[in-house]
């Protein structure tokens, strides 16, 4: 149920966040000019009232830190696809056991489509495991001697520092020989 209170709030909140987007651009990114093109987006934050009677406000929105970060574009596109098939196979399933309750025709090849649907539901979650390993193996910082992004990273920094060595002694070369105009 909406009160008065409840509407002043939120006012309230709408006018304070109001305030703060029409300040300047100078407070949000130094431009010092208040152009609607280079401020930076408005933060809106609504307390609501809390229950009656305690007197305290809660805020609308909290934003918490990630837990976990994001996993890499080639897993998350196999755990997808691993739990669309998975899901697919979910419904075959149960659409081989409604039609064998049923006593449908439909009962046997449903059956048999969904044990193949078994193994390549399988081979979906095995796929995002394998890819898994291959991207923590060649990407990730993995905490083994052996790592092969470990000797991805060196023989990079082995090859920036032979390429920088070759700019170098290339300038060195044109400074020495850019006051004279023969050598004969």
């Amino acid at each position: 149920m909406n009160t008065k209170s409840d509407t002043e709030t939120a006012t309230k909140a709408g006018e304070k966040a109001q305030a703060r987007a029409g300040r300047g651009g100078a407070d949000r990114n130094g431009a010092g000019d208040g152009g609607a093109a280079t401020r930076a987006p408005a933060e809106v934050e609504v307390e609501l009232p809390a229950p009656r009677g305690t007197g305290l406000s809660r805020r609308l929105w909290v934003e918490e830190p990630a837990i976990r970060r994001r996993m890499p574009d080639p897993v998350r596109t196999a755990a997808v696809r691993a739990v669309i098939i998975a899901s697919l196979t979910l419904m075959q399933a149960m659409v081989a056991f409604f039609s064998t309750l049923a006593g449908s025709w439909l009962a046997f090849p449903m059956v048999l489509s969904s044990v193949a649907s078994t193994v390549v539901a399988t081979w979906g979650v095995l796929d995002v495991w394998v890819t898994r390993q291959v991207w923590n193996q060649r990407n990730g910082v993995v905490s083994v001697p052996s790592s092969t992004a470990r000797q991805l990273r060196r023989e990079r920094r082995r090859a920036r520092r032979t390429a920088r060595a070759a700019e170098r002694d290339g300038a060195r070369i044109r400074r020495r020989g850019a006051g004279r105009l023969s050598e004969a």
